[in-house]
């Protein structure tokens, strides 16, 4: 959104001191039309990268609840105690997961680096850590609360957008094609 004046200003033809959620301020950096192939074959990409990515995730927790299992064995079960950690410890190994990786220089998490596909913000701008952690979390909660099906809201829209994208202004491309961005998008938005 954009502010249009201040309360001593007034175009005439809006009201003063206005907020205005209109796009036409900032047009999005990604066009389906003009540039299909960014989003050609992205959901199934999405969906690899993914699986990819749950098993990168899953490789150090399952290491730990071994080696949990193992010191309580060693400890005659003194050890087993540390398995109530196992939780939220994976919580925090996700979001610095996918905040670091999405926030890294490649936009991208490993999963998605294999797939050839980044994350941009909708003017195109690269992610940032706070912003990945926040795609987590906005995607483990629309998919719990509202069922897998929510991932459909992808095949009705030509930037193939998820829902957690929609409502954080990201789109994720294929990174493989090289189209140049607009001169507003190559920096930070302030």
């Amino acid at each position: 959104m954009t502010y249009s004046g201040s309360p001593n200003t007034s175009t005439g033809s809006e009201p003063s001191g206005a907020w205005r959620g209109d796009s036409a301020s900032q047009p999005h950096a990604f066009d389906p039309y003009l540039h299909p192939e960014l989003f050609r074959g992205v959901l199934m990409r999405r969906l690899f990268a993914f699986l990819i990515d749950l098993v990168v995730l899953a490789i150090p927790v399952v290491l730990a609840c071994v080696f949990i299992a193992v010191f309580g064995v060693v400890t005659l079960g003194l050890g087993w105690a540390l398995f109530w950690l196992v939780s939220p410890a994976s919580i925090i190994w996700a979001l610095v997961y996918f905040g670091s990786s999405l926030g890294g220089p490649h936009s991208a998490t490993l999963g998605m680096r294999v797939m050839d596909l980044e994350m941009r913000t909708w003017y195109g701008a690269p992610a940032y850590f706070v912003l990945g952690a926040m795609h987590a979390v906005l995607f483990w909660v629309s998919v719990s609360f509202f069922s897998p099906l929510v991932l459909l809201v992808g095949l009705f829209n030509g930037r193939r957008r998820l829902l957690h994208d929609i409502l954080l202004g990201t789109v994720v491309i294929n990174s493989s094609v090289g189209v140049p961005l607009p001169e507003a998008a190559r920096s930070y938005w302030p």
